[in-house]
């Protein structure tokens, strides 16, 4: 065979098959002082008749002009956060565990992935008390997954969503969501690690809870502050980036109450864009990490840009 002869046989071999695993789910990044690291849940389909505020054809165009496919739901992640301050490794949401199909439930390996193990956590903090948030806490035999760690909840989801009164007077296809706050909290609870928090309140050194209920009734926002940086971690205030930042007065039917929801999310977007601080999302498009800029009458995403963690 000569030499042209062999080069065209190797030309013509076929690649190996197709690869269609992706690396592990979590980023990190620096925010003053603070080790910040984002965990992938996962991520949901979202149907946009669940949005209010558009009509669907406007919606639909707006989401078209990004891009972003809504013809079978709109891929919508679901991230949780890990915060090294130094004194305190901190979880801000937990992910959804078993509680919502096989796309979700995915934080605590990549917590693993990315260094750190579930018996590391010393706190969780949770924005609000909604399944694809607090499931995560508990293993399918319910037990907890993080068995060193002080679980806080705002007062006023607490006494909503672990109340079984409110759970009785509840519709009944919303009764489940009740059910599934009470089984992911249980274990905490019954081992005195859960407590509770008022807004306002500093939950340690750096760290302060800021009121966005509206959401839920008790739904809150992290401030982390190091330094001469800070981040908000603020769960819930945004669920569809491609029409709540042109059009913050679009609300979504999980908002327990819209116009709250609403006022908040307006609060919270204006704050950003004024001070410029970072914000990490629950339902932003994965790491979730960014900056808010204002955009005529509205607003617009500003994703962090990958690169080296800095010391």
């Amino acid at each position: 065979m000569t030499s042209s002869m062999m080069a065209a046989s190797v030309a013509s071999a076929a690649p190996p098959e197709q690869r269609h695993d992706q690396v592990a789910g979590w980023f990190r990044m620096m925010v003053g002082g603070d080790e910040v690291t984002a965990l992938y849940d996962g991520y949901v389909g979202i149907d946009t008749a669940l949005l209010s505020g558009l009509d669907q054809q406007q919606i639909r165009e707006r989401l078209d002009s990004l891009f972003i496919d809504s013809e079978n739901g709109v891929q919508t992640a679901v991230n949780a956060f890990l915060v090294h301050t130094g004194e305190h490794l901190v979880l801000v949401d937990a992910g959804s565990s078993a509680c919502f199909g096989p796309t979700l439930g995915h934080v605590p390996d990549n917590l693993r992935a990315s260094g750190y193990t579930p018996e590391d956590v010393d706190t969780i903090l949770m924005t609000h008390l909604h399944p694809d948030h607090v499931c995560g806490l508990t293993d399918s035999e319910g037990n907890a997954i993080y068995p060193n760690a002080e679980l806080r909840v705002s007062q006023a989801d607490a006494d909503y969503w672990l109340s079984e009164e409110q759970a009785a007077a509840a519709p009944e296809d919303a009764k489940g969501f009740f059910e599934m706050a009470r089984n992911a909290v249980a274990p905490y609870q019954q081992a005195g690690r859960l407590e509770t928090f008022q807004p306002g309140d500093e939950l340690m050194d750096g760290v302060s809870a800021q009121d966005t209920s509206g959401h839920t009734p008790g739904h809150t926002s992290f401030l982390f502050q190091s330094e001469d940086d800070d981040m908000l971690v603020w769960g819930d205030v945004v669920h569809s980036y491609g029409v709540q930042f042109a059009d913050p007065g679009v609300a979504i039917e999980f908002d327990s109450d819209q116009q709250q929801a609403i006022a908040a999310r307006q609060a919270v977007l204006s704050a950003a864009a004024e001070d410029q601080h970072w914000v990490a999302g629950a339902h932003m498009p994965f790491p979730g990490i960014g900056h808010v800029v204002r955009d005529g009458e509205g607003y617009r995403w500003l994703p962090v840009e990958y690169g080296p963690v800095s010391e």
